[in-house]
């Protein structure tokens, strides 16, 4: 204050009014208190600190008498000025204010405290200055941060439902919060989708495979790697690594030496690149979920100074438990989607074949992993989409498209039993229009067979036409299917008007066909919603996007078809794609003699 005498160094002066034996008790509350504690003046200039202040934040006493807080603290000390300033003007304490200091002892990169500030007035009411009282809560702090950065980790790591591209995720998030060299390295089974193993044990006298499928460095090019993302990993026999693996437990080692006589002596590369790179401190920790081990993840500091300590290795553990789940799931996904894949081309045509009456060529393209809407199973990847070329009698020949709703294994498996009921009812050569009436009723007792009366109504679409070259004349019945495009020899490109219809299983009402008259080299094109629908465009352009790939009659099918198929927005689209072209033939007609299947 200005005009009077600097407030005294000790607490002699403070306390003088307090009497001797209470003065004498709290002298030395403050002098040994675990607690930090330091006084200000009216000026905010430090007086007076214990012993246990310094040892709390490292700021030595003479760097902290005489000056205010801004420029005596390390930190944001600029926010605690600013409070005991108000302190100081309203005589309203304080509590409980966070103050951190920058460290590099913990991947939270500070140390935590709970700063008090009191005003101290004399028995007058006269403002002597203010009393600050300081308690360190850096691990009260961290495990908060921790369960913050854990919660993170949730919406940052499994992203996807795929193997290597979750394993990435989990090494990238803790670079350089945690480690300064991360890799994760899963057993051959977990990328194939089968079934890991329980614990690690050799087979026929060998280790299954390990592969790198995730890996992050503070440096560029991540030099520590002696391997890149998706090579097999050499693991030596007696290391770390199958120590883990073996037991199921982690592994710390604050202080890793490359010296002789560890088991890096059986991994010289190893152990140079330990050397070269300046890694002193490790940690292993197991990637297992669900009782099943998925591989081992490896966590390095190099450039960071201090050592993992047990603390690192506790968020380290949940930060790899979190990530286990998904890369798990992930796994999962990728055994039953090969599975779902696997069904499905059993039960779709090895080959397809329009006879004499025209050349027919097909494609099928399953579901984005992570586009795909999920179905049965959770397998989002593989729908129910099928086509069908067969002959009928009198040299004619049936094209069909159909797509059943839904995703994975039993959309798969309904596909088939409807592709054989499309194959049993044109055993009986029905029209079109009828053979659509009865495979409704067909899909709906399906239907009932596999659902309650309160399940889901199964449904599917689909597209029947029979061509007969010896008239040129194409009749066609759909059931809530997209419209087929046709191509004329001179390049033009229609849509016909085809009856809709409903989707097949809901039973509401009979079905009418079209007939067109077909010049000879025509190109019949039936097509699944998978090729013209996208979320970020309406059918229109899905349909003029074709047409435009379609008016090229000259080209041979394959190509054609290739040239349709490129017309995606994406290499991996979000529903499966069905695409079935016929260029037509034309003959002379036949005898009833002739007929033939």
């Amino acid at each position: 204050m200005a005009g009077q005498k600097p407030a005294p160094t000790d607490l002699a002066g403070i306390l003088q009014r307090a009497g001797d034996v209470a003065g004498t008790a709290l002298g030395s509350l403050l002098t040994r208190s675990a607690l930090g504690f330091a006084i200000w003046d009216t000026d905010l200039r430090c007086i007076w600190v214990n012993d246990a202040l310094e040892k709390y934040d490292g700021v030595p006493r003479e760097q902290r008498l005489g000056r205010r807080p801004g420029t005596a603290l390390p930190g944001d000390a600029g926010v605690l000025e600013s409070a005991m300033r108000e302190v100081l003007a309203t005589g309203i304490s304080d509590f409980g204010r966070d103050y951190r200091i920058p460290i590099m002892e913990r991947a939270g990169g500070n140390r935590a405290f709970s700063v008090c500030a009191i005003r101290l007035d004399d028995a007058e009411g006269r403002t002597l200055g203010v009393c600050q009282v300081v308690l360190e809560v850096t691990g009260r702090r961290w495990a908060e941060d921790r369960l913050a950065l854990v919660s993170e980790a949730g919406a940052r790591i499994g992203t996807t439902l795929d193997v290597m591209h979750t394993a990435q995720e989990l090494a990238d998030f803790t670079v350089p919060l945690l480690a300064d060299y991360v890799t994760v390295d899963l057993t051959e089974a977990v990328r194939l989708g089968e079934e890991p193993l329980e614990r690690l044990g050799p087979m026929g006298g060998r280790l299954p495979k390990f592969r790198r499928a995730g890996m992050a460095s503070v440096h560029p090019g991540t030099p520590e790697s002696l391997w890149p993302r998706g090579e097999v990993v050499y693991v030596p026999p007696a290391s770390p690594f199958i120590r883990v693996l073996s037991s199921g437990k982690s592994v710390l080692q604050p202080v890793l030496e490359a010296a002789p006589g560890t088991w890096l002596d059986d991994d010289p590369a190893r152990a140079g690149k330990i050397r070269e790179l300046g890694m002193h401190s490790l940690m292993v920790v197991p990637v297992h979920a669900r009782g099943a081990l998925l591989g081992v993840a490896v966590f390095v500091r190099t450039d960071t100074p201090a050592s993992f300590d047990d603390a690192d290795l506790l968020f380290a553990e949940e930060l790899v438990a979190r990530a286990a789940l998904s890369l798990d799931n992930a796994r999962r996904y990728t055994r039953e989607r090969a599975t779902a894949l696997a069904l499905q081309h059993s039960l779709l045509p090895r080959s397809v074949s329009g006879g004499a009456a025209a050349d027919v060529v097909a494609r099928y393209l399953p579901a984005d992993a992570e586009g795909g809407e999920g179905g049965e199973g959770g397998v989002g990847g593989v729908g129910g989409d099928w086509y069908d070329v067969f002959p009928l009698p009198g040299g004619r020949v049936a094209l069909v498209v159909g797509d059943v709703a839904g995703h994975g294994i039993g959309a798969a498996a309904t596909m088939g039993r409807l592709r054989t009921a499309v194959r049993t009812l044109a055993d009986l050569d029905l029209p079109p229009a009828e053979l659509m009436t009865r495979l409704d009723r067909t899909v709906m007792h399906l239907g009932d067979e596999d659902t309650d009366a309160s399940g889901p109504t199964l449904a599917a679409t689909c597209l029947y036409a029979v061509y007969d070259p010896a008239t040129r004349r194409c009749t066609m019945a759909r059931a809530g299917h997209p419209p087929p495009a046709v191509v004329h020899p001179d390049g033009g490109v229609v849509f016909p008007d085809i009856p809709t219809g409903t989707p097949l299983g809901l039973g509401m009402q009979t079905y009418e066909a079209a007939e067109l008259q077909l010049p000879e080299g025509s190109v019949i094109a039936l097509y699944s919603d998978g090729l013209i629908e996208d979320r970020h465009q309406d059918i229109d352009t899905g349909m003029e996007r074709i047409r435009t790939a379609l008016a090229q009659p000259v080209l041979h099918l394959d190509d054609l078809c290739a040239a349709v198929i490129a017309t995606l927005p994406t290499t991996t689209p979000p529903d499966d794609v069905t695409l079935l072209l016929a260029r037509t033939r034309s003959r002379a007609p036949a005898s009833p003699d002739d007929a033939t299947r």
